[in-house]
């Protein structure tokens, strides 16, 4: 399959700080392609040196074919971009600002079909200081999308939204995927990176330390499966780490989180300690697999939000 973006060994540093260390990753069309990682690891950067925002200081970037650094005007034709905060005047409204953009390229769609597109019929004329959070990212999306670009760029795109708006930017993301067009996304939340990307690659001081499907890089962690229960009486931490395959407990009241290499021997041993007490009763259990979290974990030493 063509690669509709290509990035070979980028890198960029600012002084004695390297904020992009050798990254190299391709990205096809109809797919979107996350770039996850804590603050500061070096997705923006690498977004910003993508898109010709910043020089980078070696590497090669190939956009359909074009060496995206010897001939950025043509690249730029063919790429969209939302950053992670889009600034536009109070007073002009998503009608104006579409139109206004569409006039910078060669090729444009057609501002009324992205108002349709992003549901802002409502809001095409009003304001944009009036718009909520999830509409201006809407509306920071539709100008990203007004030249047809092959290539869609979006940093941190539903950083501050609330859940309900982040779900419905969700939504659009998917979208602008399912049209054929390659979405290049930065993200901290793991969840969103999980509900959303087709592949990732895990970013960490500047390098990728791990790449591939969510459930790819899921089946490649080493972190063991979690059983957590709630009981009616709290249970003693030391009954339940003689339970079989338990290698480490929690127990906070009468919530308890045992990790173990074999979950259902440990709910076999578990449902005997409980009935041995006359007293208690099992309320609620749940087993949890390994999660991207505990992947990035695993390769970090560090949470994912640190």
């Amino acid at each position: 399959m063509t690669h509709t973006l290509s990035i070979v060994n980028l890198r960029k540093s600012y002084g004695a700080l390297t904020a992009v260390d050798g990254i190299s990753f391709d990205a096809q069309p109809g797919e979107i392609f996350g770039l996850l990682g804590p603050n500061g690891a070096g997705k923006t950067t690498t977004i910003e040196c993508t898109v010709g925002l910043r020089p980078p200081d070696a590497g090669e970037i190939s956009l359909a074919g074009i060496d995206a650094r010897k001939h950025p005007r043509a690249t730029k034709q063919k790429i969209g971009v939302a950053l992670q905060a889009t600034m536009l005047p109070d007073k002009i409204t998503p009608r104006e600002a579409l139109r206004m953009f569409a006039a910078f390229y060669d090729e444009s769609e057609t501002p009324e079909d992205l108002i349709a597109r992003f549901s802002l019929a409502e809001k095409a004329d009003a304001k944009f200081e009036t718009l909520s959070g999830g509409q201006k990212q809407r509306v920071a999306i539709a100008l990203a999308l007004i030249n047809k670009p092959l290539v869609l760029f979006l940093d941190e795109p539903t950083a501050g939204l609330d859940p309900q708006a982040r779900r419905e930017l969700h939504a659009v993301i998917r979208q602008t995927r399912d049209l054929g067009h390659t979405v290049i996304l930065t993200t901290h939340y793991i969840e969103e990176a999980q509900a959303l990307c087709d592949r990732i690659a895990v970013v960490d001081h500047g390098k990728i330390i791990a790449r591939g499907t969510p459930s790819e890089l899921v089946a490649g962690s080493t972190a063991s499966p979690r059983v957590t229960f709630s009981a009616k009486r709290a249970v003693d931490a030391v009954h339940l780490g003689k339970l079989m395959g338990v290698t480490a407990t929690t127990v906070e009241g009468a919530t308890a989180t045992l990790t173990t290499g074999s979950p259902p021997q440990t709910i076999i041993d578990l449902v005997k300690l409980l009935e041995a007490d006359p007293e208690n009763e099992l309320i609620d259990l749940q087993i949890h697999k390994p999660s991207l979290e505990d992947v990035f974990i695993e390769l970090t030493g560090r949470s994912l939000r640190d």
